[in-house]
Formats: C-alpha cells, structure tokens, sequence
C-alpha cells in the first residue's frame, strides 16, 4: 500500500492519479469538474474504491479552511462553503488533506519541479486568473483566512475602477481574459498565434502585459525575498512571447540585492504542477508531517 491518491480539482477539468513515494504517477485520468459537491465526491470515490490507498491529496481552485474542512471554490461549485474533507474521509477511511491549488502548484514544483529543494519560493499561475503560492522556509503561507496568494488583487497602478471589484486590478490588467479583451479575441491563445505571425497591435498587446506581469512579480520577490518564482498557468503557454521580457523587467523593478539573487524560472512540471503538489499533501498526512 504505497500510494496516494492526488485530485487537481480544476473549474472544467479534474485530473486524478495514483503517485508513490517517488512521484511516479500511474492510473491519470481527467474528466469534466462536477458542478456540485457530490458529484465531485462520487469521482474521488470512484478513482478510490477498491485501491489500496495511504491517504488521499485534494486542491481546489479557490480557498479552504483547515479547520472547518469547508471549500469555496465559486467556480466548481457556486459561491457557498462546502464541506469536502469529512464526507471523503468518511466514505474511504483514509486520511483526506485538502489546500488551494495555489499551495499544490508550489509544493508540486518544489518536490519535482524548478524549484527542487527550495524552501523559499513563489509560484505565480497566469491563466483566467492570477494565483500565488508562497512557500516560506519550507512552510505554505496560508493567511489568517486561507486566502494568501490572491495576489490578481494586487495594486499595480492607475485610479480605481468599478471593474476591479470582481476579480482585482492586476488580474483584471493582465490575466488571459485581459489579453482578449483588448485585442477583441475570443482568447489569449488567438493574440499569441498573430503575434508570432508578426502582427505589431498583437506584439505590442503581449509586450504591455509581460510589462504588466514585470510589475507584480517585482512586488512580490521584494516583500517576500524567495530563492525562486516559477512561473506557470495558460497564458504563460506562450512563454516565448512573455517570459524573457517578465524576467528582465521585473528583476528592474526589484529591490536591487533581491534583483540579483532571486531566480525566475518557467514551470517544469506544467499542468501537472498541481496533480504532484496534491500528492505531495497526501504523502505529509501519510507520514504524519
């Protein structure tokens, strides 16, 4: 019985797979994210029974509360806290530890990724949104309210606009929805295909939001002093557009002593960040760690 079973629960696709100690991955299997709580705790279930299993490792795309076991993840599951953690410990019998896919991005590229070893490290996902997970000394930084890492509300310049309100102003200035909006694309990926053609209003477009991205990634290496930021998330599938012109501009506006130390690294591990830093969880509850 030396395995774990690990759950990327994403706001349309949920990845699930057994992982040893080593990280070796067997039986992934990805389907479409229930949009209710039981439907959800049916897949783990399913993926589950019948598998001899350590303990079992779930992230989520929102904010979750060690305490109570409660989730909110508004897009998986409306904006209500739900109870995920006890209902699966009681249907399968093994330990359940559940964190915010933030915490699994990190922990997934600290253990295997970019960051093998590091203890002080920030991984910022691109995608839909604009996430953060902060490992310091070894530790993840949670927050009073489990909310740390919600850095797409970063102030990163400019008056306030009734349009931040729902999902922050860095967010909002530079995630992939962003990017579409101002090119008037139904998404990012479509401005990425006419920027690698050539196309000068699309360069200019992934220029000013690598500029943007600069800012905020400064932000953080200054307040947090981390070994290394791995980059990751959708929009960063367009590394070769983004990230060497993240890396210098953010390291200009960087603390200088920081600028010189700090390490800005793309994801290694890629979509699978998440499914190995949910193993990783599991594995510290097996252990008892």
């Amino acid at each position: 019985m030396n395995q774990v079973l690990a759950v990327d629960l994403g706001g349309t696709k949920t990845a699930m797979a057994l992982v040893d100690e080593a990280g070796r991955q067997t039986g992934k299997q990805k389907r479409a994210s229930s949009s209710e709580v039981k439907g959800t705790i049916a897949q783990i279930e399913g993926c589950a029974t019948g598998v001899p299993l350590r303990a079992i490792g779930v992230i989520v795309p929102g904010i979750y509360d060690s305490c109570t076991g409660e989730a909110w993840a508004p897009n998986l599951w409306g904006p209500h806290w739900t109870q995920l953690r006890d209902p699966v410990e009681q249907r399968l019998g093994v330990p359940v530890t559940i964190a915010s896919d933030r915490a699994g991005y990190v922990l997934g590229e600290q253990w295997l990724g970019a960051a093998r070893g590091l203890k002080d490290v920030i991984f910022v996902s691109v995608g839909t949104g604009i996430g953060a997970g902060i490992l310091c000394d070894g530790r993840v930084i949670d927050g009073a309210h489990g909310i740390a890492g919600a850095v797409g509300w970063m102030v990163v310049g400019g008056p306030w606009t009734e349009e931040y309100q729902e999902c922050g102003g860095w967010e909002f200035e530079a995630a992939g929805p962003a990017v579409a909006r101002k090119a008037g694309t139904r998404g990012a990926e479509e401005v990425a295909v006419l920027a690698r053609a050539g196309d000068r209003c699309a360069l200019a477009l992934m220029r000013h939001t690598a500029d943007f991205l600069a800012l905020g990634i400064a932000n953080l290496i200054s307040i947090l002093d981390p070994a290394m930021v791995v980059l990751g998330g959708g929009l960063l599938q367009s590394g070769d557009l983004l990230f060497e012109r993240i890396r210098e501009n953010a390291l200009r506006w960087t603390q200088p002593i920081a600028a010189h130390r700090t390490r800005i690294e793309m994801t290694i591990l890629g979509e699978d960040a998440g499914l190995i830093g949910a193993a990783r969880l599991a594995w510290a509850s097996a252990k008892g760690n």
